[in-house]
C-alpha cells in the first residue's frame, strides 16, 4: 500500500504543484489508521464545535478485515471542483488550498459530484458543501501518525 501513497503524492505534484512555490495538504498514511475517528472528532468540533463524523472534512472508512487497511479520505486539492462552481465560489489560496466561499455558494452542489476523491461533503444542516483546507487539527490528534502535512515543492 504505500506504492500507491508514493504514486498518489507523484500525480498531486505534477498535475496541480505548478506555480506554486510550496503545496500544503493533507497526506495519509492508511495502514497506520486504527479507525479511532479522533481526527473526525477534532475536525468537526473545530469547525462546526460539534463531535459529529458526519460534520468532519475527512472521513475514515473501516475495513471490512483485519487484512485490509482503513481508508482515509480526504482532499489532495486537486481542483477539479473549481472550474464546474457555477457561482465561482470555489479558488485556490496562495498556498494551494482549494477554498469554499460560504457567502458566494449557492449551494448546488455540483462540486460535490465531480471531486474525483469523495472528498467534498455536505451535511442535512448545511447550506453548502465543506472540505479539508489541510489546517492539521486532526493530525495533532491522530495517535498514530496516520495523518500529517505535507508540503509539496513546485517541480515545474
Amino acid at each position: 500500500m504505500r506504492d500507491k501513497n508514493l504514486f498518489e503524492e507523484e500525480h498531486i505534484t505534477s498535475n496541480i504543484c505548478g506555480g506554486f512555490p510550496k503545496m500544503r495538504l493533507l497526506a495519509k498514511i492508511e495502514e497506520n489508521c486504527v479507525a479511532c475517528h479522533s481526527c473526525e472528532e477534532a475536525c468537526s468540533n473545530l469547525y462546526f464545535k460539534e463531535e459529529n463524523p458526519l460534520k468532519a472534512a475527512l472521513r475514515i472508512i473501516e475495513a471490512n478485515n483485519d487484512s485490509d487497511p482503513h481508508q482515509i479520505i480526504t482532499c489532495t486539492q486537486c481542483g477539479a471542483c473549481i472550474d464546474v462552481c457555477p457561482a465561482q465560489a470555489i479558488t485556490r489560496a496562495k498556498n494551494g488550498v482549494v477554498r469554499i466561499n460560504k457567502k458566494m455558494c449557492v449551494g448546488c452542489f455540483i462540486c460535490v459530484s465531480v471531486c474525483p476523491e469523495n472528498a467534498l461533503f455536505f451535511h442535512d444542516d448545511l447550506q453548502e458543501p465543506f472540505k479539508c483546507v489541510a489546517c492539521g487539527v486532526c493530525v495533532k490528534n491522530c495517535p498514530t501518525e496516520a495523518l500529517y502535512i505535507k508540503k509539496i515543492p513546485d517541480e515545474a
